[in-house]
């Protein structure tokens, strides 16, 4: 017994762990603990996170004594002795995002430290996808700061990728908001704030552009004020440092406060540990296939690492810097662009290093079967909504640049409203809009947005000649508001009904095969020969026609007006009774506009 005791392993993790994480944790193969997983009635893939509960089920399953750690702050995992030695761990590089309103200076910042332009090929003047790179302070007069890196995460401005921003967030140690002195705080700074206060992020706030003249410092930090970000001189907590993105003046001084953030924040992983990662970029390069471009959050990634990224998985053939040098290994917090995987991965899939191939390959799969679980249940889910609603679909093909950029496509168009449209995208994909694209639009009675990306000329000349509409566009708000008009002009309009009298019957004079023939008297409004009217009992309409006559006093006329007691002629079999209520009303066609 004593034997049996000793052989069994403690594994400390918190409340919820990732399957990832737990198979780090207790080195037993993912594989493994899926399969546990499921014999236990849950379906999860490496990403999904399981309870305390359900690891210690599992665990004692496997062969493991399963301990509670606590956590230190909220959303951040503690690293206990019992879980990794600490002489593991090493400081590593803080990961930023500099997020802010669009056109408040985000690229010209990072353009400023990397000292690479970027503004000018931006189409519009906007960030469109996501990237990473790392910098180092090397004017630093503080000894301890001089020479240490940062590694930035550039990410869209505009507010069509919240979803970016969202990832970036989420991956990111310290948030930079940009806000601009003369245009102050904008919705999306707003946003950003949330997001980061969401992942219990800090924030350090670079006020730009206090070099135009009519930059206001101090009322751009009143409304931060209402946002909770006081700066320190005001008796708060929030880093401020005042900058001037284009000229560069103290982007040095903003590249300090991020590291002494940093050292407050004491960043360690083990450089020692099987690599993972997230992928923040992905699109399809002649000659090398699927590239990805992944942040390391712990461990280190070598040259030839079986590696499985999401439903995709292969090998690190080819690995390249932020400056598109060969390296052979990627430490914590390094952003790598790898070639070697079957196909191309999402934005935001996660990379995790496997002993085998066959082990590789399984786990992509059981992350397929989770995207067409959730595919499944979002078909299901559509079907049962109501079905009274005539709403008209629109086939989508999509095609972008690159991975980042089809996801913020897809998320704006998932956020177009409106009950009468049904946006459905039937083909998605990176790369140039091809001859096959076209195809499937024609066949699906589809139209192709283009992102970013070009349209080859075969497949201009198919479209012109099946009549197949193309969208495209290198700024994406500029795509999607075409989209929209397209959707308004393919609609058909809104039928309106609007009351221009309202009265009761008095008396019914003939109703007969011939006609009927009513006395009524209006109590607001007019009508004239002609005009629509309906019929209500009770509030519910129980018949609608048509004015063919109007009588006053024995005589015809065409028109009568409110107070006066009349007689209307209708039409044989109108079903109308002494003391109904009669609505004269106008149909007016309103055109529809998606939002």
């Amino acid at each position: 017994m004593t034997n049996t005791e000793e052989k069994i392993k403690e594994v400390s993790i918190p409340s919820a762990i990732s399957v990832q994480d737990f198979s780090a944790r207790s080195e037993v193969p993912i594989i493994s603990i899926i399969s546990e997983l499921m014999k236990n009635g849950v379906l999860a893939n490496i990403n999904d996170t399981i309870d305390f509960e359900t690891a210690a089920i599992i665990g004692d399953d496997l062969g493991l004594k399963i301990i509670e750690e606590i956590d230190d702050k909220k959303g951040k995992q503690v690293v206990t002795e019992e879980s990794v030695n600490k002489k593991d761990l090493k400081s590593r590089p803080p990961i930023v995002t500099i997020m802010g309103h669009v056109d408040h200076g985000k690229t010209t910042l990072l353009d400023n430290i990397r000292k690479a332009s970027v503004v000018v090929s931006e189409s519009g003047g906007i960030t469109q996808h996501i990237s990473a790179y790392q910098a180092k302070l090397t004017n630093s007069t503080n000894k301890k700061l001089k020479d240490k890196i940062i590694t930035f995460i550039d990410t869209p401005g505009h507010a069509a990728f919240s979803a970016l921003r969202g990832h970036g967030v989420a991956i990111t140690d310290i948030a930079v908001l940009i806000v601009a002195a003369n245009d102050g705080v904008k919705p999306q700074t707003k946003e950003v704030v949330e997001q980061a206060k969401e992942h219990n992020v800090p924030i350090i706030v670079a006020i730009n552009k206090i070099d135009l003249p009519d930059a206001d410092v101090m009322k751009t930090k009143q409304q931060l004020g209402d946002l909770e970000l006081v700066p320190e001189e005001w008796g708060g907590k929030t880093v401020m440092v005042e900058i001037s993105a284009l000229k560069g003046d103290q982007i040095d001084n903003l590249l300090e406060m991020i590291l002494l953030q940093a050292e407050m924040m004491e960043l360690k992983a083990d450089p020692n540990s099987s690599a993972t990662g997230i992928v923040i970029d992905s699109h399809i390069h002649k000659g090398a296939g699927a590239l990805a471009v992944v942040l390391i959050e712990n461990g280190t990634l070598h040259k030839g690492d079986i590696i499985q990224v999401g439903n995709t998985s292969g090998k690190a053939r080819i690995m390249e810097d932020y400056n598109s040098n060969p390296i052979d290994l990627a430490p914590p917090s390094f952003p790598v662009r790898l070639a070697g995987l079957k196909s191309l991965p999402g934005f935001g899939d996660r990379l995790v290093v496997h002993e085998s191939e066959k082990e590789a390959r399984l786990a992509a799969k059981l992350v397929e079967k989770e995207i067409n679980k959730v595919h499944i249940s979002s078909a299901t889910k559509m079907n049962e909504e109501d079905e009274s609603t005539e709403v008209m679909e629109i086939p989508l093909v999509v095609k972008a640049d690159v991975r980042g950029s089809l996801e913020a496509m897809k998320k704006m168009i998932s956020e177009i409203e409106s009950k009468f449209v049904d946006l459905n995208i039937v083909s998605e994909g990176v790369g140039p809009v091809s001859e096959s694209d076209v195809g499937i639009a024609k066949s699906s009675g589809a139209i192709v947005l283009s992102f970013r990306t070009r349209v080859m000329p075969v497949a201009n000349k198919i479209a012109d000649k099946d009549k197949t509409k193309i969208i495209s566009g290198d700024v994406i708000y500029e795509v999607i508001n075409n989209l929209k008009s397209f959707a308004s002009e393919v609609l058909p309009p809104e039928i309106i009904e609007e009351p221009v009298a309202s009265g009761k019957i008095l008396q019914i004079f003939r109703d007969d095969k011939k006609g009927v023939v009513i006395g009524a008297k209006l109590e607001n409004g007019g009508t004239k020969i002609g005009d629509k009217i309906k019929v209500l009992q009770d509030k519910n309409e129980k018949w609608r026609g048509q004015v063919i006559s109007l009588r006053r006093e024995k005589n015809e006329v065409k028109e009568v007006k409110d107070g006066q007691e009349f007689g209307i002629g209708l039409v044989a079999k109108a079903k109308v009774a002494n003391g109904d209520e009669i609505i004269i009303f106008k149909v007016i066609e309103k055109k529809r506009e998606v939002k």
